[in-house]
């Protein structure tokens, strides 16, 4: 009966150990309060609800609490839920975390050693000895290989930013042969850097979240202070190429509205943009994609992020039987309309800095958000 949350099957009886990501009061139709859960471990989330004295079972834990809990499990509106029947708080001495955070596939070590090789490579001298400022720091290091890359949008497991960083230094050396003139070097460098105020953004040794520095100054802000701070303290570092590269960090998110600064005015900027914008898209969906493995149709849930479902190229669906395809016709239909959410009405129990939370937190995934349509100069074609 012992369950991770991947293993997690419809009308299941489970009983298992997870880490409380979320925990909301909230108010049913009749005025009776019940609380809503998302529970994880490493290999996934599940929502759960309490229906009964939740003002009492409330009381006993709080958000990043691990939790033992027995209850059902059970399909709604398309979405595993659990209905949780008994719950008590479990010590943190008496698990073990890794088993409750998600973590690359990738080796780290492996990853470690691309990394130093990748700076060792460098011909301009000046980045190569700020790049080893960075990563020969034994503090900052453990901190690079153990972030995930963001709280939900892409690369979302410990590892995460490291792995991500690497990916977009590889898009770099793939097209850089394709075009004259570009500095391979200081697109490497902002590969490697451009996300660099991420280890103090985000906090990632419970539920992935942001800290009170990530909320009120943000990750690009963050790592041009990290920047500056090692620069100065390389002796007749280059005025320019110190610019350069902070103009990097500052624009690559693209656009004001997705949060940059400044948009990318080098090329090597622009190039950064999007390719980071382009490793991101790419695991975010496949992500997204494999959270179904066992689903029979060929679209994927609808993504709220990315506002739009996903055609999935191998559907599971086993031979003679039929899959929940969309009709062709709705396939080449230019929107599709996507499924109204059941939000909970929040009741007093809600306390109005929760709430105040919450919009924060929204605001903060907004501004992370990079449309598909990502496009510096769409304003010519007006």
């Amino acid at each position: 009966m012992k369950k991770t949350v991947a293993e997690i099957k419809d009308r299941d009886l489970v009983e298992a150990v997870f880490l409380v990501k979320e925990k909301i009061v909230a108010m049913a139709k009749n005025g009776k309060p019940y609380l809503t859960l998302k529970l994880m471990d490493k290999t996934g989330e599940v929502d759960a609800k309490i229906w009964d004295n939740a003002d009492q079972v409330g009381s006993l834990f709080d958000k990043n609490d691990f939790l033992a809990v027995k209850g059902k499990a059970s399909v709604y509106l398309g979405k595993m839920q659990l209905i949780v029947s008994e719950l008590k708080r479990v010590s943190e001495e008496t698990v073990v975390l890794a088993d409750f955070l998600p973590e690359t596939d990738n080796d780290i070590k492996a990853m470690e050693a691309e990394l130093h090789a990748l700076v060792a490579g460098l011909a301009d001298q000046d980045l190569a000895r700020l790049l080893r400022s960075f990563f020969e720091d034994p503090e900052l290091m453990a901190q690079y290989r153990t972030a995930p890359a963001a709280k939900g949008m892409h690369h979302v497991y410990l590892g995460g930013l490291l792995e991500h960083s690497l990916a977009v230094a590889r898009l770099v050396d793939a097209m850089v042969p394709l075009y004259q003139g570009l500095n391979r070097d200081l697109l490497v460098a902002g590969a490697l850097l451009h996300d660099i105020g991420k280890v103090r953004e985000m906090t990632y040794l419970r539920c992935f979240d942001y800290s009170d520095e990530g909320k009120l100054l943000g990750h690009i802000t963050i790592g041009v202070e990290m920047l500056q701070e090692r620069i100065a303290k390389l002796p007749d570092f280059p005025g320019e190429l110190a610019m350069l590269l902070k103009h990097m960090i500052l624009s690559h998110h693209g656009q004001y509205e997705y949060g940059s600064p400044k948009r990318p005015k080098t090329m090597e900027a622009t190039i950064l943009n999007y390719l980071d914008d382009l490793d991101s898209k790419i695991n975010g969906i496949r992500t997204h994609i494999r959270k179904e493995p066992d689903s029979p149709s060929r679209w994927t849930a609808y993504h709220r992020l990315y506002d739009r479902y996903f055609f999935k190229d191998k559907p599971a669906v086993a031979e003679g039987e039929v899959g929940t395809d969309l009709e062709p016709s709705e396939l080449l239909a230019e929107t599709v309309t996507a499924p109204v959410p059941s939000s909970p009405v929040s009741g007093p129990e809600a306390a109005p800095q929760q709430r105040q939370e919450q919009r924060q937190e929204k605001g903060q995934e907004q501004r992370e958000r990079k449309n598909f349509t990502n496009n510096p100069f769409a304003v010519l074609k007006k």
